[in-house]
């Protein structure tokens, strides 16, 4: 092995555990430290939710990195999927949350986990996972689940500020929310769709990558519109179906994606 794969798989262990450990630090803290959120108890339960599934979630990085190891390239796949995850996780923690005692906690995850994501989309052979005979139609369904997740989305999202600059009214949303979305997951979903659609090399690594993003962050809406409804005994956010659909597209399609990606022994 030469010296600069050495290097990169250093990094990659060390990130790994960092962006594993860290974020379990920072849910266990998130979920039993007193006072650690300071926004309002709306925000609070979200946060909640959120500590909750990335608390199971997180321990999933050093198994896929673990299988990855042993051969399994499809582990990888789900490796940056996870990774893409906890980077747009984190960006709300740091760019988000009123300043807590954990900032510099969110820094360093955030930070980890871009630089994770640089990594492995500088060091995943996109020819050998596109040389697998991946089922044509399987790929032009995932396509157009993406499609579906996206440019809605996108239209919602260009409605309000539109309206916002000819008539000055604020959007629904958070600023942060529309700018994460409109700057990293509209675009990266739509590029995805449209590489696998066409059946290009990338299509496989970003769309499934995608979608493992795609059902954990959708399972933290799910778990935030539950808590809040719980807490607050009002009715149930009207989004919640769309926030299951991430969650059940997002796995079953990256399931179909992935059956026919079989591992490749060997070194």
């Amino acid at each position: 092995m030469s010296s600069q794969n050495t290097f990169r798989t250093r990094a990659v262990l060390w990130l790994t555990l960092i962006v594993t450990s860290f974020s379990i630090v920072a849910s266990f803290g998130g979920l039993f430290i007193e006072g650690l959120y300071r926004d309002s108890e709306f925000i609070k339960r979200a946060w909640l939710a959120n500590d909750w599934v990335t608390l199971f979630i997180a321990p999933l990085l050093p198994l896929t990195l673990f299988l990855h190891k042993r051969g399994d390239d499809r582990s990888q796949l789900v490796w940056m999927g996870l990774m893409l995850y906890m980077f747009y996780n984190y960006a709300f923690y740091l760019f988000g949350a009123s300043f807590n005692k954990f900032f510099l906690l969110y820094v360093i995850l955030f930070s980890a986990s871009m630089y994770s994501l640089i990594i492995g989309l500088l060091t995943i052979d996109t020819h050998a996972i596109h040389n697998h005979p991946v089922n044509r139609n399987r790929k032009l369904a995932a396509s157009m689940f993406l499609s579906l997740l996206a440019v809605p989305l996108l239209f919602v999202e260009l409605k309000q500020c539109i309206h916002f600059i000819v008539s000055g009214k604020n959007p629904e949303v958070p600023t942060l929310i529309f700018a994460l979305d409109l700057s990293i997951v509209i675009p990266t979903t739509i590029l995805a769709s449209v590489l696998l659609w066409k059946n290009r090399p990338w299509g496989n690594v970003l769309a499934i990558m995608t979608l493992v993003k795609s059902f954990a962050y959708g399972s933290v809406l799910v778990a935030a519109a539950i808590i809040i409804h719980v807490s607050e005994a009002g009715p149930l956010d009207p989004l919640l179906p769309f926030y299951a659909s991430l969650v059940v597209g997002g796995l079953v399609f990256g399931i179909l994606l992935l059956y026919d990606l079989k591992p490749s022994h060997g070194s």
